[in-house]
């Protein structure tokens, strides 16, 4: 589902130079304020055994959001990491899932 338009962001995924290596994620944007940054929220299960059940936890990372892709906040997105971007951004979005 990778958006048909061009771009001129040399750390686009698609369109630019930048190669993705490493682990993959699906995630929803909880925000996507910043220039080309969006904030993805990451959930999972962790299970205690001591107590026999599963507890919630959240992680939240950074990603390059480039102009062709331009997801906005709620959409599911795939993510894959990268070579380090900024002092906090390691990941790329690669594609949008489902659009909010």
């Amino acid at each position: 589902m990778t958006e048909k338009k061009e771009c001129n962001d040399e750390k686009c995924p698609i369109h630019g130079a930048l190669k993705t290596r490493g682990r993959n994620f699906v995630g929803e944007i909880s925000s996507a304020k910043m220039h080309r940054t969006a904030t993805l929220v990451l959930e999972r299960r962790n299970y205690i055994p001591k107590y026999r059940r599963y507890e919630k936890k959240r992680t939240t990372l950074k990603a390059h959001n480039p102009d062709c892709i331009a997801a906005k906040e709620g959409d599911i997105v795939r993510v894959s990491e990268c070579r380090p971007l900024s002092k906090t951004k390691g990941f790329a979005i690669i594609e949008v899932i489902e659009r909010a």
